[in-house]
């Protein structure tokens, strides 16, 4: 059987012009507005079949995940290991702030991400298990409550890690792999295999 899981990134944020990861900050009003728009078209729900609502316990995304779910009545809940990547030392600081101070080691970073990780970062390739850990729960929790359609709102890096499993790419290629703010991503997930398939159409 085949589920429909879409992923909606959380929309501009506070610390937006930085590598945000685990740090907490707050949706701004434009970040709000991207979200709604991409899930509300004309005060209905773009997908009227959502069974489940699934976030990251983070603010810029649980705030408009609690709103949804109360407003459309349908179940929410909150997994931790759905949080972005945790960028260590670079935590909350710009890219280009970053390129002044460690130009090589960026370099290295965006290259080749499963060899270099930022001091006292979190590695990538622990994210993909803790990610697959979390892809599981979800299709265990679908498929206990009989739902076909569920909504993911977590962030950049778990979407464009879904993208690079659906497509089956390397791991390297993440950061390559797009996922803009409040923006929707859509994919199928094959309850048995848990291979995912990535639907171009957006809804």
């Amino acid at each position: 059987m085949k589920l429909r899981v879409d992923l909606l990134r959380h929309g501009e944020t506070t610390l937006s012009h930085t590598l945000r990861g685990s740090t907490d900050d707050e949706l701004t009003e434009l970040g709000w507005q991207q979200m709604h728009q991409s899930v509300f078209y004309d005060q209905t729900l773009v997908q009227t079949r959502w069974d489940y609502v699934f976030s990251s316990p983070l603010k810029r995304c649980v705030h408009f995940a609690q709103s949804l779910s109360e407003q459309v009545q349908i179940p929410l809940m909150q997994d931790q290991r759905l949080q972005e990547i945790h960028f260590g030392d670079w935590e909350g600081i710009s890219v280009e702030q970053i390129y002044t101070d460690s130009p090589e080691l960026l370099a290295n970073f965006w290259q080749y991400p499963t060899l270099f990780t930022p001091p006292n970062a979190e590695r990538y390739l622990d994210f993909q298990t803790r990610i697959n850990q979390a892809l599981h729960s979800i299709q265990q929790q679908m498929l206990a409550s009989k739902s076909q359609t569920a909504l993911v709102v977590t962030h950049g890096g778990v979407i464009k890690l879904l993208k690079c499993m659906a497509l089956q790419q390397s791991l390297d290629d993440i950061l390559k792999m797009t996922a803009d703010l409040g923006q929707l991503n859509c994919f199928t997930l094959d309850s048995e295999t848990m291979q995912l398939e990535l639907l171009e159409d957006h809804i």
